[in-house]
């Protein structure tokens, strides 16, 4: 093994040594050399990296490597570029939340409102009654959270991935079996819904609140709302229904999360398999972005019914208190609408997933192999 074979892209200086018990020592000098990196050739040059690089450039790695062997080094190495990781792969979430909000708050709408005839219906509705602000209500909540939230999933779920195997085969980085990529994606589904579950509910209270455009309806002045943001909506549930308010509809996103999370990773998984060719490790650009779309379609597919028993349950005010749990909200609303209320929304579901998928898994395998330059031995 040379020094170049040991650290690709960097400036090394230091030493062979010439036996088993001396360490090669190196000292990172400056800024990593800018140059054509391996994901070029699936065509990833337009994704944004500068966040990604400017994490790991503010990691003074002079003082952190001072002084550590390969192995001491290698892992302190591996830490820092792991941490900017996970925070520059959900850097798309927050856009595609902004660009997609409009058709989750039809969604909602439509799972927990019964006086809409349909999707279109809904959105003139909405447009005519309270114009295009109406389809951003609850976005601050949002957009806040969802990037730390996907942060946590991904890095929850791999994190997962290389304990279990580890605890099954003695070693993290082996390849994973279907049915540990299906418990890694689960168990980061549930750590998922600890986090989201109050935004969730700020989020629902706010897209179901409908407040009238006086100038289209009336010229009357309208009641003042609620809520009167996420915020607001936050406290005000914390004040009249305690701490538990803001955990409403909890076991149903716990089964919704944890079940669409194991198929979300499984799904995405099996078909990059299933469509990379043999003789290559890594799927293709084509192949990702199929296997993301896909993933993310089946996933809220499946998903849909506890989605709609959630949103019902969430919109459940303390003045109301219409269901007991969540087996008595997917009886009533079985029993006064038919099964098909369970799949109201599902379209929309599947329509959006899509394109915000394919994106999600795209940024995702771009920014692992651009990391995996430097944290992976060559």
């Amino acid at each position: 093994m040379n020094r170049e074979g040991l650290v690709d892209d960097v400036v090394v200086g230091g030493c062979l040594g010439l036996s088993n018990h001396d360490m090669i020592e190196f000292l990172i000098l400056g800024e990593v050399r800018k140059r054509v990196s391996k994901t070029a050739i699936l065509n990833f040059r337009r994704a944004d990296f500068g966040l990604l690089r400017s994490l790991v450039n503010t990691v003074p790695w002079e003082a952190v490597l001072k002084g550590k062997g390969v192995q001491e080094g290698w892992m302190l190495l591996k830490k820092e570029v792991s941490k900017a990781q996970e925070q520059a792969v959900p850097m798309c979430r927050g856009l595609s939340t902004a660009v997609g909000y409009p058709l989750d708050t039809v969604k909602v709408r439509i799972q927990t409102q019964r006086h809409y005839n349909g999707i279109w219906h809904c959105i003139q509705e909405t447009y005519r009654t309270e114009n295009v602000w109406g389809f951003y209500r609850g976005v601050s909540a949002s957009v806040l959270t969802v990037s730390v939230i996907s942060s946590v999933s991904f890095g929850m779920y791999k994190n997962f991935l290389c304990a279990i195997c580890k605890l099954r085969y003695g070693a993290a980085d082996v390849k994973p079996s279907k049915l540990d990529v299906a418990l890694a994606g689960g168990a980061a589904g549930a750590v998922r819904v600890v986090l989201m579950t109050p935004s969730e509910v700020a989020k629902v209270r706010m897209q179901t609140q409908r407040k009238p455009h006086p100038s289209v309806t009336s010229p009357q002045p309208v009641s003042k709302p609620k809520y009167r943001g996420s915020l607001h909506c936050l406290k005000l549930i914390a004040k009249e229904e305690g701490f538990g308010g803001l955990y409403k509809g909890c076991s149903a996103l716990l089964c919704r999360d944890c079940s669409s999370s194991a198929i979300y990773f499984l799904t995405y998984s099996a078909l990059c398999d299933w469509l990379t060719p043999a003789g290559k490790n890594k799927p293709g650009f084509l192949v990702v972005l199929l296997s993301g779309g896909f993933a993310g379609v089946l996933a809220w597919g499946l998903a849909t019914p506890m989605d709609v028993i959630k949103s019902r349950m969430q919109t459940d005010e303390l003045d109301q208190h219409k269901y007991k749990g969540l087996i008595h909200c997917a009886r009533e609303s079985v029993r006064k609408e038919g099964a098909k209320v369970l799949f109201k929304g599902l379209g929309l579901n599947c329509i959006r997933a899509f394109p915000v998928n394919m994106v999600v898994f795209v940024t995702y395998e771009a920014v692992l192999r651009f990391t995996g330059r430097y944290t992976n031995k060559k």
